[in-house]
């Protein structure tokens, strides 16, 4: 009988936000696999947990992650921690979880501290919708053609940055997003926990006056202005372009006001041609 995966969300700064759930399944589990065994030992030894440790992390994720499986497979029980946070987001274990669910491995999720979430809920902005773009992509021309895909993303987008990244990126947001609402975490649940709301352009002249120091997450309001009609829609006929706007996610009655709006047609002559969607 092959053992049981279990994914331990550690705290994001303060260690008081470790649950008694998760120090006790690290307690009773065979080994624990860490993203950095040299950091996670310190929290071990906080909480007293004297258990084997193993690294796994995204240069060795390959090897070890066939490693891991095989211990599971054998019977043993795993526990997966990463440096901060929920294991699996923006991280390797993304990639551990998915061959255990292939090998019908038993996994099971621990509730405990996400920085995105922690991040969105104090922010003021949209919280019913939102979508999690994590880290942008380092190289420049990339990031920007990232930022134009989400450009007319309506539900509040959720970001990570590093602190060297961090003013370059604002400065791409103002260019690409417009100067929207933002709330600029940093170092959350740490000591010197910084929150700031305010719009893109007015964060940007705050990051210029100051060292930028510490993780950050991000939370951009979305879009809230007209879409943009796409041109690659002009070989299709009226029924075709609605069904095109409500594949790309598009609820009909917006489908139709936008063809509408494109094609110069009044809404009855749309409407008759999808009444039966």
């Amino acid at each position: 009988m092959s053992g049981k995966l279990y994914i331990c969300p550690t705290p994001i700064g303060n260690l008081e936000d470790m649950t008694y759930r998760t120090v006790r399944i690290l307690n009773e589990v065979d080994v624990i696999a860490a993203e950095d065994t040299r950091h996670s030992i310190k929290l071990l030894n906080h909480f007293e947990i004297s258990k084997p440790l193993t690294s796994y992390h995204e240069h060795n994720k390959g090897s070890k992650g066939g490693y891991l499986i095989d211990k599971l497979l054998d019977g043993e029980n795993i526990a997966l921690i990463s440096d901060a946070g929920m294991p699996g987001i923006s991280d390797p274990g993304e990639d551990v979880i998915k061959q255990a669910i292939e090998n019908n491995i038993e996994i099971e999720v621990l509730p405990g501290a996400t920085a995105s979430v922690t991040a969105l809920v104090g922010s003021g902005l949209e919280t019913s919708k939102f979508v999690f773009e994590g880290f942008l992509d380092r190289d420049k021309k990339v990031r920007r053609n990232q930022l134009e895909e989400v450009k007319e993303e309506r539900r509040t987008i959720i970001f990570y940055e590093s602190p060297h990244r961090l003013k370059e990126t604002l400065k791409d947001m103002l260019k690409i997003l417009g100067n929207r609402k933002i709330a600029v975490n940093r170092e959350l649940t740490k000591k010197y926990q910084e929150v700031i709301r305010q719009d893109i352009e007015t964060v940007i002249n705050i990051f210029n006056e100051k060292d930028v120091k510490g993780e950050f997450v991000l939370i951009v309001e979305g879009f809230t202005g007209e879409k943009t009609i796409q041109n690659s829609y002009d070989d299709l006929n009226e029924r075709e372009y609605v069904l095109a706007l409500i594949e790309n996610g598009m609820d009909k009655k917006d489908a139709i006001k936008a063809v509408c709006k494109d094609r110069k047609l009044k809404k009855d002559v749309v409407y008759k041609q999808v009444l039966d969607l």
